[in-house]
């Protein structure tokens, strides 16, 4: 490696290194910085050349910080906290309003962002920032406004909203359903069918990850020892979701997340209503305490509750 150079460290840099040193990982740094991993990679290894030292020792399934890394994050981590700070009041100063909250991936790329544009063009005073975490970050949390959780009841926390409920259903591609109408793919008019296909499964392990896998549809469905002709793993389910848009397989998609893209036609149920299994597990809007007398953070859960109500409606559920 070459020697350090003295040029100042690009932000970007810098950001791409502190999300990879605090999640320890390059793919879930990419899904919160909304940048491919081969970005986030290309970032740190510029960042490395700069100084001219390692700052990652990376395994084939875990990334561990050096001593390099190490001392750069006690520099770097509090001193983007102090930024996003002074960058906050500054524009709090200018009259902007600041909604800051915080949701899994999945539920942010399929289901928020997608409605976000309309309540940005009636609100342009807002400001919006989205923090993306597969984890319940505690509500205590400095600059944290509002939670949108999926959890039980018990976890969703004190003053939660239900925006709605969680249902599972097998979806395929638009592209792959012309096939098998016009007999070029085997057919898929009963759960048995599933054999002849690959299944995209999310690689969870937390216990709501149990309601959502194909062990549990298949079971439902009295198919419990059905094996697909292959199974694709994915960490995500906006990976899943993808994987039967380009025709790679059948999702078991999360019907909530996906009832736009099945009303537009690009998702297809190949079992209509008849695959479609229930969770006891929910999505929920919960705001801080410290936030909760705020007319903005009132206004922007206003909004989305007013979209869940569109959800609801989409699943079947009785409105409020």
């Amino acid at each position: 490696m070459n020697g350090p150079r003295r040029r100042p460290l690009s932000l970007g840099s810098l950001r791409a290194f502190e999300a990879v040193a605090r999640r320890l990982s390059f793919s879930d740094a990419a899904e919160e910085l909304h940048l491919t991993q081969s970005a986030v990679s290309r970032q740190i290894k510029g960042l490395e050349d700069e100084l001219g030292a390692v700052l990652f020792n990376r395994g084939t399934r875990h990334v561990e910080l050096t001593g390099a890394g190490t001392a750069l994050l006690r520099v770097v981590a509090p001193w983007l906290d102090r930024l996003d700070a002074g960058v906050r009041q500054i524009r709090q100063a200018r009259g902007r309003r600041v909604v800051q909250l915080t949701t899994f991936a999945s539920f942010a790329s399929l289901w928020l962002l997608p409605q976000m544009e309309a309540f940005q063009r009636d609100n342009p005073d807002f400001d919006i920032r989205v923090s993306a975490a597969d984890r319940l970050v505690d509500l205590d949390e400095p600059d944290l406004d509002l939670a949108l959780r999926y959890c039980s009841a018990a976890d969703a926390g004190p003053g939660a909203q239900r925006l709605f409920g969680e249902v599972t259903t097998p979806v395929i591609g638009a592209r792959l359903a012309d096939r098998i109408r016009q007999g070029e793919a085997p057919p898929l008019d009963r759960p048995e069918h599933l054999a002849a296909y690959t299944l995209a499964e999310e690689d969870d392990h937390r216990p709501s990850a149990e309601y959502l896998s194909w062990r549990h549809w298949l079971r439902v469905q009295g198919l419990p020892r059905l094996e697909p002709r292959r199974w694709l793993y994915l960490n995500f389910t906006h990976q899943q979701v993808q994987a039967a848009l380009t025709g790679q397989g059948v999702a078991l998609a999360r019907l909530p997340l996906v009832a736009d893209a099945l009303e537009r036609g690009e998702l297809i149920e190949p079992f209509g209503a008849a695959g479609r299994v229930s969770s006891p597990y929910a999505y929920w809007v919960v705001a801080a305490p410290a936030s909760r007398g705020r007319q903005d953070v009132a206004t922007f859960r206003a909004w989305i509750e007013s979209r869940a109500a569109i959800t609801r409606q989409a699943l079947g559920e009785p409105d409020r």
